[in-house]
């Protein structure tokens, strides 16, 4: 049997969760393709450290989830995590070592796959799930599936129906989807672009786009983190087209995943910081038979060069009308994905003009940078925490100006400001092993953003900055 098997709400008690962690395996392709080995290394290595932070996914879980990572989580962080959540039966499975394609690790490593055989015990049935769904996700399942489990994927499409995780979730697939259904939803609009193939072209089309408007940019068919994605603004590139254009070609040529990829051109949108940060987003889940959960609007936090590092959510980030606009257009957007069989959580990122319009960016087809916030808080405050609460998230809060801070090191000069469950406010720390890079990841709670930016200052006083 190919594809994933469906269960009964029954059925689910009796079954031992997995959670896979595979963040650098969804976007494999792309960093195989990274021409500088020590970004390359860097980049792997920032993945793994991710991977603590990913199990307040399971913040509101309160069946036995067994979270298979690259890295180890000590005992510190897990008696941490489980203080907040006691409700959580959260243990975690390291595997013996990390390519980058943790599905491929855990299929060559024993201990793992007996481990995973004894998880599922006398009912001999596992669900899994995971960060993203991959190829070698597939296979492992397979694999598992031939030792005679039953293995239930409840966030995962058929494997039949997986090419829409890879085609939605890339910026040509949204964009051709977009020019599809302009006439049923006038509202799922994207920037005026084109796709490229081949460095030498893209690098011409984008010149003249900069040169007329003073602004273009410039996306890679799907990038990881920032990368993939370089933003021209008036006064970043020559105004001569040839200069301009030899530029551009110079900066393409420094990774080769710029010519095995697709390329998008896109018009550069100045930017409405008043509406959600200029970075309006809403996700969703679709879950095995196909009902559209929508789950929660935010703002996406990003660095100038357009860097994740967060979300915001709260009841007034932005007007009412986007909110419903991105809302409808996120639905029909859910519609046609599941039509087309994908199956699981997704977001769709927009970005709000000066001019009035909102406009589609991308969607990522996996569970998100929100989805664990969406957890915590739903955990923390219920269904109804979008207007309960104000929060932001930050997942790279720079430490370096500091010696680096063991986790109850850092524990204790935070304790001023730490998360309080009788104020409902406060700071939670959600990675120790973020640390190891001196950043400090982190979801921040209050009864307002006023309230927000005052524990915000208290913290950044706590620790130096």
């Amino acid at each position: 049997m190919n594809g994933p098997t469906t269960e009964t709400v029954s059925e689910k008690k009796h079954n031992t969760l997995i959670y896979i962690f595979n963040m650098s395996e969804d976007v494999w392709p792309f960093i195989s393709a990274m021409s500088d080995a020590n970004a390359k290394s860097a980049e792997i290595l920032e993945n793994v450290y991710l991977g603590d932070l990913r199990m307040f996914q399971f913040a509101d879980e309160s069946e036995p989830v067994l979270y298979v990572t690259p890295h180890g989580v000590s005992d510190a962080f897990l008696e941490y995590y489980k203080s907040l959540f006691p409700q959580s039966h959260l243990s975690v499975l390291t595997t013996g070592q990390h390519s980058g394609v943790i599905s491929e690790d855990m299929l060559h490593d024993v201990s793992i796959m007996n481990a995973l055989v004894d998880a599922a015990n006398s009912s001999k049935k596992l669900t899994i799930t995971s960060y993203a769904v991959t190829p070698q996700l597939y296979t492992l399942v397979r694999a598992l599936r031939e030792k005679g489990l039953t293995i239930v994927t409840p966030e995962a499409p058929d494997e039949e129906d997986a090419w829409t995780v890879n085609f939605y979730g890339s910026k040509s697939g949204i964009r051709q989807l977009a020019q599809q259904s302009e006439n049923e939803e006038p509202d799922f609009k994207m920037a005026d672009g084109v796709i490229a193939f081949g460095i030498e072209d893209a690098s011409k089309i984008a010149a003249i786009r900069y040169v007329k408007e003073q602004g273009v940019v410039i996306k890679t068919n799907k990038g990881h983190s920032g990368m993939g994605v370089e933003i021209f603004r008036p006064g970043d590139l020559p105004e001569d087209f040839h200069a301009c254009q030899q530029k551009i070609y110079e900066l393409l040529m420094k990774d080769k995943y710029w010519e095995l990829f697709p390329i998008i051109i896109e018009k550069f949108i100045n930017v409405n910081t008043a509406i959600a940060g200029g970075n309006p987003n809403v996700e969703f889940k679709i879950s095995r038979n196909g009902h559209i959960d929508f789950l929660y609007q935010c703002g996406v936090l990003v660095t100038n060069d357009g860097v994740f590092h967060g979300i915001e959510v709260g009841d007034d980030i932005m007007p009412e009308r986007i909110a419903a606009q991105i809302k409808d257009t996120g639905f029909y957007i859910a519609e046609r994905f599941a039509a087309a069989g994908y199956r699981g959580y997704f977001d769709v990122d927009c970005v709000a003009g000066k001019n009035g319009d909102v406009y589609v960016a991308e969607s990522n087809v996996r569970s998100t940078g929100g989805t664990f916030v969406y957890k915590t808080a739903l955990a923390l405050f219920g269904e109804n925490f979008m207007f309960d609460t104000y929060l932001f998230s930050n997942n790279g809060y720079d430490l370096s100006h500091l010696k680096r801070l063991t986790f109850p090191q850092l524990l204790d000069r935070l304790s001023p400001v730490l998360f309080s469950k009788e104020t409902k406010e406060g700071v939670i720390v959600t990675s120790e092993n973020l640390l190891r890079m001196q950043k400090l990841a982190f979801i921040l709670f209050a009864k307002t953003k006023k309230r927000a930016q005052e524990i915000e200052a208290k913290m950044a006083d706590l620790l130096g900055v």
